[in-house]
């Protein structure tokens, strides 16, 4: 890693510099709150660093889980958590040890409730088991994708509010400092965790981090540059907040325009997969995005609602944004409509019909169903009488979660052969194609894995 540089903190506060010098020098305890996929790597990153570790989780069987050696994400192995243990990590359900941490950081998932509004239960309910055991002096951080607010206008009272000192966040806004031994500090810096890419480091990331007041920013700039490459500090947590947002819309609304021109494309009887291609030769103003059956993972099916609520705060509606999003939201509909279609041309009603959905995970060749799109379909299949089954190679099964109960056991991919369709929704790595198109009676292809075969058997949609 690369040295890190020689910052001045803002302030003569003798508990910043006492932080600052403790970062430095890999002696500071980081707390990480949330072990899931962002916490987890997260408390790697600084083990490898050779910092103090304590990783925070309300799930006792994944602390136990990670106490004894194992792990609970496909991509990070038990050889990972078995040298972090050796470097001291530990994990714990046990809210008391927070008081012992000289930073905490929050990785906690941030939903959209039934209504496709914010559901920041997880960042209030950490926030309010933190306040108890606050202490001057620490640094709290905020990673958790959310509106732009949140930092300030949620997480700072909770904690102001509910520890048992009177102490108060550093802030920009205070017109006069605050006494040292009644002092906290807080920022906001969004996780860039891309599940399944092994082509970008994650210490190659630039992190972003925007601070309460400077000493804040600079106290998390120093944190965050012993484990990334380069800082990226902005003026603000909210401008933090943004920006993580702008990124993850930015990808929603070009994927909701591929989407839609895919549609089109159908219709016009072009493969938009080839036009894709053709359009990625231009060496400049063209990014590249794919079409899909719909939208998964934490951040970009969420990220679009988070800012939109928001917004109407502000008298502001973001139609552009929400016609995105009803565009990605409507993919599973279209995916089924072509299922049905598919089985019409083979005689076959959907109704009864037996169909094997290939891929649950949100995206290929990872352990993660958030917000996945395959759910959605798996559930219009059955409402439409259709027997469904599911192969996943990183799922056994599949039980309950936030907005479905399936509660179903993978089928061995051997069985091809005795279903009426098989529909690819997760383009797995592990899967042979050529064979699964070979042995199977009808391929309904949402993700061009089939691309290079030809054969009277394969519906893309």
């Amino acid at each position: 890693m690369p040295a890190t540089p020689e910052v001045k903190v803002s302030t003569s506060s003798s508990s910043a510099d006492q932080l600052k010098t403790r970062l430095e020098n890999r002696t500071a305890k980081i707390g990480i709150m949330g072990l899931g996929y962002v916490g987890l790597p997260l408390a790697l990153l600084f083990s490898e660093e050779k910092f103090p570790v304590t990783g925070f989780d309300v799930d006792k069987k994944k602390v136990d889980t990670l106490n004894t050696g194992g792990s609970y994400i496909y991509r990070i192995t038990t050889t990972e958590i078995g040298q972090a243990r050796s470097k001291g990590f530990v994990a714990t359900a046990d809210p008391s040890k927070i008081s012992e941490m000289d930073t905490i950081i929050i990785c906690v998932p941030t939903p959209l409730n039934e209504y496709r509004e914010p559901d920041l239960t997880y960042i209030r309910d950490t926030g309010e088991m933190i306040a108890p055991h606050l202490r001057a002096g620490q640094l709290v951080v905020l990673e958790s994708t959310t509106y732009p607010g949140t930092t300030e206008e949620i997480l700072v009272p909770i904690l102001e509010r509910g520890n048992k000192h009177g102490l108060k966040a550093a802030s920009a806004h205070n017109a006069s400092p605050l006494a040292d031994d009644k002092t906290f500090y807080v920022a906001f810096s969004p996780e860039r965790e891309d599940p399944g890419n092994d082509t970008v480091a994650r210490c190659d990331i630039p992190k972003v981090v925007g601070g309460m007041d400077a000493t804040a920013s600079e106290l998390a700039g120093t944190m965050y540059n012993s484990i990334f490459r380069k800082i990226v500090r902005v003026s603000t947590p909210a401008a933090a907040e943004m920006t993580k947002l702008l990124e993850n819309i930015y990808r929603c609304v070009n994927i909701a325009l591929v989407n839609e021109l895919k549609l089109l494309s159908l219709r016009m009887g072009i493969d938009i997969w080839e036009v894709i291609n053709a359009a990625s030769t231009k060496p400049f103003g063209f990014h590249p995005f794919y079409p899909g059956p719909g939208l998964g993972g934490h951040c970009i099916p969420v990220d679009p609602y988070y800012l939109s609520w928001k917004a109407k705060e502000w008298d502001f509606q973001t139609r552009f944004i929400e016609l995105a999003g009803e565009i990605n939201t409507s993919m599973p509909y279209h995916v089924v409509s072509s299922v049905a279609g598919a089985l019409n041309k083979h005689k076959k009603a959907m109704n009864g019909s037996k169909i094997l959905v290939l891929g649950v995970a949100y995206k290929k060749d990872i352990d993660d169903l958030r917000e996945s799109p395959a759910l959605t379909v798996i559930e219009l299949l059955q409402k439409e009488g259709a027997e469904v089954s599911y192969n996943d190679p990183y799922f056994p099964t599949v039980g309950k979660g936030r907005h479905y109960d399936l509660q179903m056991t993978c089928t061995p991919i051997e069985k091809v052969k005795e279903f009426d369709c098989v529909l690819i929704i997760t383009n797995h790595s592990d899967y042979d194609y050529e064979k699964i198109v070979n042995e199977a009676k009808l391929v309904v292809d949402t993700r061009n894995a089939t691309g290079n075969i030809k054969s009277p058997k394969i519906v893309h949609c």
